[in-house]
């Protein structure tokens, strides 16, 4: 047995596995996929020697062996949260400020779980949050110093880099009173009513794109710039709203929500100028972006 071959990516997998009590979710959880996990733990248990887990039809659970050191892998990951903590500390983390663009449905469903995460660790840290609707104002105001960080769809660029935390997968919403086949809308049911889509840049072209590439190209009725202006369309029986799933919430009750017929979905993750020189605070953010559960909680939806 070789301990020194251990890693903290393996004992992260095997507690979030105790957590999710299976693969699939612990593989959503750390934004891996399942065979990064399954690889893993065969790896871990391989330099023990030992079984960790006992894997079945309804998922995994921890062998009594398997617990206690599952125990032990806490309280190390804990340990290296605490280094990380003075770490920052020395750094001047505490009492920094954070300026951070954002689309309003990421600013509404995604920033507010990693806010009170980093909070939770820097209470002091003051945050700003710039919403804004078009992606060119937000790579604009990054690239002028307005803000420190776009979190929203990621931007491409020479000059930036960018972290994707999830893909929000664009969904149908279906008027009231319409009853569709199945879960996922077909082509010719979308055809049955006038299409709903977005006036943003890179969301309407989104759209377009992949409505125009159809072997009988459908086309979008109505332009709106707003999503709540949108769902409201749809309230109204005007149409099918086709729009990100973040975008579309909260979903009135009256209205339902489908599956489109064809895979349309935008990166969610937060952008960075590539050459700035970027504080604690940021950093700190960044961490608690990529660790924050809130993120496994909009894949799963």
């Amino acid at each position: 047995m070789n301990l020194s071959k251990i890693k903290l990516s393996q004992l992260r997998t095997l507690v979030a596995i105790a957590d999710c009590g299976n693969f699939s979710e612990a593989a959503l959880t750390l934004n891996i996929t399942q065979s990064t996990v399954s690889h893993a733990i065969a790896t871990l248990e391989d330099e023990l020697g030992i079984t960790l887990l006992q894997r079945g039809r309804h998922g995994a659970r921890l062998t009594p062996v398997g617990d206690r050191i599952t125990a032990h892998a806490r309280a190390m990951l804990g340990l290296l949260d605490t280094i990380g903590s003075e770490a920052n500390q020395a750094r001047g983390v505490q009492g920094g400020s954070l300026r951070i663009a954002s689309f309003r449905s990421v600013a509404t469903h995604v920033l507010p779980g990693a806010i009170a995460r980093l909070h939770r660790r820097y209470p002091t840290i003051a945050i700003s949050v710039h919403e804004m609707d078009e992606l060119h104002q937000l790579k604009q105001a990054l690239v002028k110093g307005e803000v420190d960080l776009c979190v929203a769809e990621t931007i491409a660029g020479d000059d930036v880099e960018s972290l994707i935390i999830f893909e929000d997968d664009y969904v149908a919403l279906l008027p009231p009173g319409y009853q569709p086949q199945g879960s996922t809308l077909t082509l010719d049911e979308l055809r049955q009513r006038p299409i709903i889509g977005s006036s943003h840049s890179s969301c309407g072209l989104r759209i377009r794109t992949v409505l125009g590439a159809q072997d009988q190209p459908l086309e979008i009725a109505y332009c709106i710039r707003h999503d709540s202006s949108m769902v409201a369309m749809v309230q109204k029986g005007l149409g099918i709203a086709i729009l990100p799933r973040l975008a579309a919430q909260p979903v009135p009750s009256e209205v339902q929500i489908c599956s489109l017929p064809f895979p349309i979905s935008r990166p969610i993750g937060a952008t960075i100028l590539k050459d700035a020189l970027h504080t604690p605070a940021l950093y700190a953010f960044l961490d608690a972006l990529r660790e924050t559960g809130e993120f496994s909680h909009i894949r799963a939806v």
